[in-house]
């Protein structure tokens, strides 16, 4: 009786290989900030839809470490291969998300390789598979710092001097601190204690590292909300509201608007996003704070009376945050930056004209690119003769951040290094006028 074959062992379908679901949101949510050139935040939810908590939480684990390293990992993939990959090649981007896995969040490479080749399913999965084998087989280390993007490294070389560049990929390397903002700055002493943290400033915890933040003391309560030192900075220079009326304009999430609540101002926060809002009014109740909540597209918008001051922390590219998002630096380029450098001095001359005579206007942005900062309040000066600039005092500022020489406050990426880094941020405080 002649013998039947043996069976072929089964080759498991994609669906079926696990992790992969994870990988295919992961490699759908790279290319939609590279290619459509999305925010990485807001893409992750249409990425990922339908993935369990945890699952979320890798995907953008990955993708922002892939997003960190990327010249490096471009690097190692040139390296492996006779000719350059395109930038947008799918067995490139695959080739960036399966090796970040190995070289920086600890997966085995078979593990890597197993969910990579099926998302090249009808394409160059040899390519990619000998790629990566070539590569994890020679056992290479990301570098430390990770290179910055080199369009961006020559952009703030121009702006700040050859040193500004290290220093930028050098608080890259690092994980950024958090800090909170204190409801009571007369109890930092006390909550600097109870935080384990330090301070740096009244009101101010820098907490120390690897904290919880919902399962420290004092924030059910609304003691404290998490805010970046050098973000606290704008609303610190408009001081005690003591009942007078205040804009924050582009107010969402609340961090500013609770710390001029806070300080005995009448708040009225105005911001576009309707879901950022809802975190703005949850962040108000469990703080306890009061502020008046408007939805408005401020070039459509206007209030119904002139205000004591106008805090207004404009659009802007995010290149000061990039440390947190890693996306800006491969979304931002010369067109976005002038676009929205643009809409700030338009929305700037709006609210010059909100602001009573004598009153102040406080104008921020967490940009490190100059014509968002010094050059539009230049222009903005010069167009508006019925303004005057109104230099800080360092007593206003946390410590060791000095005014520029006009007065304005300028945070870099080599600010407070010794102290775990600040955000990248400009502000200006100015004055109108009492014969406007």
């Amino acid at each position: 009786m002649p013998r039947r074959p043996a069976p072929r062992p089964a080759v498991p379908r994609p669906e079926d290989v696990p992790g992969l679901p994870t990988r295919r949101a992961a490699l759908r949510l790279l290319d939609a900030v590279l290619r459509r050139g999305d925010p990485l935040e807001l893409a992750l939810h249409g990425a990922a839809q339908g993935l369990p908590p945890a699952d979320r939480a890798l995907v953008h684990a990955i993708v922002a470490e892939t997003l960190r390293h990327l010249p490096d990992l471009d690097a190692l993939i040139d390296g492996a291969t006779r000719q350059p990959l395109p930038d947008d090649a799918k067995a490139r981007m695959v080739l960036r998300i399966a090796l970040i896995q190995v070289l920086a969040l600890g997966t085995a490479p078979h593990a890597a390789i197993a969910t990579a080749l099926p998302l090249v399913d009808g394409g160059p999965r040899k390519l990619v598979h000998g790629v990566f084998g070539t590569v994890t087989r020679a056992h290479p280390a990301l570098p430390s710092p990770p290179a910055l993007p080199a369009d961006v490294a020559e952009r703030w070389a121009e702006q700040w001097g050859d040193a500004m560049p290290q220093a930028a990929a050098q608080a890259y390397a690092a994980r950024p601190p958090v800090d909170v903002t204190l409801r009571a700055p007369g109890e930092t002493a006390l909550w600097t204690e109870k935080l384990g943290g330090q301070s740096l400033a009244p009101g101010h915890v820098r907490l120390p590292e690897g904290a919880s933040i919902p399962d420290l003391p004092g924030f059910a309560e609304g003691a404290w909300w998490v805010q970046d030192l050098a973000a606290s900075i704008p609303a610190r220079l408009l001081g005690e509201g003591k009942g007078r009326i205040v804009l924050d304009l582009c107010a969402a999430p609340g961090g500013k608007t609770m710390q001029l609540a806070a300080a005995g101002w009448r708040v009225t926060a105005v911001d576009q996003s309707k879901k950022r809002l809802e975190r703005l009014s949850e962040n108000l109740e469990r703080t306890g704070l009061a502020a008046e909540v408007a939805q408005a597209e401020l070039r459509q918008w206007t209030p119904s009376a002139p205000a004591d001051a106008i805090l207004l922390d404009a659009p802007c590219t995010a290149t000061g945050i990039y440390r947190r998002h890693p996306d800006v630096l491969h979304r931002i380029g010369p067109r976005q930056i002038a676009e929205l450098a643009e809409l700030q001095a338009e929305l700037l001359a709006r609210a010059a004209q909100w602001v009573k005579p004598g009153g102040t206007l406080v104008y921020a942005t967490c940009s490190l690119e100059q014509v968002e900062g010094e050059a539009q309040i230049a222009q903005f000066l010069q167009n508006h003769p019925d303004y005057t600039s109104q230099p800080a005092s360092p007593a206003e500022l946390p410590e060791a951040i000095i005014p520029t020489a006009q007065g304005w406050i300028r945070t870099l990426p080599d600010s407070l290094k010794e102290k775990g880094g600040t955000d990248g941020f400009f502000v200006a405080r100015l004055v109108r006028s009492t014969k406007a």
